[in-house]
């Protein structure tokens, strides 16, 4: 073979290797190619399935039937601080056939597995658990229980001893505001408060996915909650009750009833604390009205002069009924001074001049003659011809006394901007007004000196009524009530603070009447929550009261 073909032969050869290599790289490129795709596919088909179950199973009726929300919803306050919540917990069932119906249920004797119970849980009686393990029935033995206290039960070795996971409701405040919220019941219903009004929407799968709003504000709660406790200590008291409500919407912002209960925890030692003495109960509410009187009677025209004297010396026969004064405060007062001094005698005459009808009416527009308008099931019915109301009854028509005249229902819900109702309008506009200096005058000048607050323009009115009793009045029992709003030149809260049979104490100087007892409660709350509620104090502000100062002497009354 010459050279020229071995040429021709290692050329062909080099031709052949390039060619091999050039396919080699191309199936390389399509097979990266391919698996890109692969990769790629993939990711699409990945995103298109988390779009599918965010947009689609993600509603709340199919997110509840795959178990993603709890089997009750939350309830929160106006804030969204979480108030009632469902939380997965441990229970302690005794189940007899753990070890088969033939066997014994218990490895040891029930005495001594009470005992060993009884070192988890020091609380639980060591005879009842010995009786309830030897009856042989299944059953909880404690629906509550912790993890660690799980782990300690099972090192026991019993196997009747078991311990479901369950879903327990949660009150994270503890007591606060639990007669707002109620509590829910073994039965797994709500009870007495928002669990039960909301029980439905709590359970739905439609809607227990969304937390339900309450109007409340639990910084607000928590100070009312704090002072009216304080009221009890300082003066012995059987109990108290208040409320802080917009004037402007009618949401109740704080409302207690004291003692309380702990919802996490019903037994009977707070049962009977459940019953609510803001919405349920009805107390004559005594002097706390007048300001409603005086009200009526400008706006139907029958005191038209402040100025205007009434006689103030003699007490008055009416209906068979002798009305007096605590105190003498000359032969005759105005009407500013009536309300400062809290003159029965004269308040009595304003009254009578404009007549029982237009007074029934002006009570009826005020709600008066009805159960207090709002969201929870117990609510006590007024005794009216004896003029019993609860302090919601009274809340709301101070409400209408010092917003211009307009009377709207309290609410425990949330309002949005479109939601507020329209209400009603009772008093006149120029009433109104004219009710925001004379309030205000009592805290400056008269009986409600002790709730004033600097820079805050609280106006209000005292009232310590005598409870009934047994062929009369008892004297030695009180209900002392300071009805309050803020601030008085642009009212925007009212407050009420109620002390049921406060006692004269050191701290009340031995004085028994709302002036000394449940205005001072007021004094304490309005600083704690008004900066809370975007008010702040501006001592440079105030009412104007010129025209009406000149009309008033010095001194106090009840």
């Amino acid at each position: 073979m010459n050279a020229v073909a071995v040429s021709s032969i290692v050329a062909s050869g080099r031709v052949e290797i390039a060619n091999t290599r050039r396919q080699a790289l191309t199936m390389a490129k399509w097979r990266l190619v391919w698996v890109a795709a692969g990769f790629a596919a993939i990711a699409v088909i990945a995103v298109l399935r988390v779009l599918y179950l965010g947009l689609v199973e993600g509603s709340p009726a199919n997110a509840a039937a795959y178990g993603m929300t709890p089997p009750r919803g939350d309830i929160v306050d106006r804030n969204g601080v979480p108030l009632a919540r469902a939380f997965p917990a441990y229970a302690l069932w005794y189940n007899p056939a753990a070890l088969g119906d033939d066997g014994a249920p218990l490895v040891r004797s029930p005495n001594e597995v009470a005992i060993a119970l009884n070192r988890i849980f020091p609380e639980m009686d060591v005879a009842e658990a010995t009786a309830r393990l030897a009856s042989g029935r299944p059953g909880y033995l404690r629906r509550r229980i912790l993890p660690e206290d799980a782990n300690k039960i099972h090192a026991l070795g019993e196997p009747a001893l078991e311990f479901p996971r369950e879903t327990e409701r949660f009150y994270p405040q503890g007591s606060l505001a639990a007669h707002v919220l109620g509590f829910v019941g073994a039965d797994g219903r709500g009870h007495v408060g928002m669990e039960g009004v909301f029980d439905k929407r709590l359970t739905d799968p439609a809607t227990r996915g969304t937390p339900a709003m309450l109007s409340l504000d639990s910084r607000v709660q928590g100070a009312l909650e704090d002072e009216l406790l304080k009221g009890i200590a300082d003066t012995n008291a059987k109990g108290a009750a208040g409320l802080v409500l917009d004037v402007e919407t009618g949401e109740v912002l704080a409302l207690a009833s004291l003692p309380s209960f702990n919802p996490n925890l019903i037994d009977n030692a707070g049962a009977g604390n459940i019953f609510n003495r803001v919405t349920n109960q009805v107390y004559e509410l005594g002097s706390t009205f007048k300001p409603i009187t005086v009200a009526a009677a400008i706006d139907a025209g029958t005191v038209t002069s402040m100025a205007r004297r009434y006689q103030s010396e003699r007490p008055l026969e009416i209906g068979g009924f002798r009305i007096r004064d605590l105190h003498s405060y000359g032969a005759s007062m105005n009407v500013p001074e009536t309300l400062i001094h809290s003159s029965n005698i004269v308040t009595a005459q304003i009254a009578d001049e404009l007549g029982g009808a237009r007074l029934n009416a002006t009570m009826r527009s005020l709600g008066m003659n009805e159960r207090p308008y709002i969201e929870l099931p117990a609510r006590g019915f007024p005794i009216w011809p004896k003029g019993d109301w609860s302090p919601l009854h009274l809340a709301t028509a101070y409400a209408a006394l010092v917003n211009g005249g307009i009377w709207r229902p309290a609410t425990l819900k949330k309002l949005g901007a479109g939601e507020v109702p329209e209400g009603r309008r009772v008093f006149k506009a120029s009433t109104s007004a004219r009710m925001r200096q004379l309030l205000r005058m009592i805290v400056v000048d008269g009986t409600g000196k002790k709730a004033d607050a600097v820079g805050y323009r609280v106006g209000g009115k005292t009232g310590s009524a005598e409870k009934p009793g047994v062929g009369g009045y008892r004297r030695s029992s009180l209900v002392s009530t300071f009805a309050a709003a803020f601030p008085m030149d642009r009212p925007r809260y009212v407050i009420i603070a109620m002390l049921d049979e406060p006692q004269g104490t050191a701290a009340t100087s031995g004085q028994r009447t709302a002036g000394w007892n449940a205005a001072p409660i007021v004094g304490r709350v309005v600083p704690r929550i008004g900066p809370l509620l975007g008010i702040m104090p501006d001592p440079t502000r105030d009412v104007d009261i010129t025209d009406l100062s000149p009309l008033v002497a010095s001194g106090e009354g009840e």
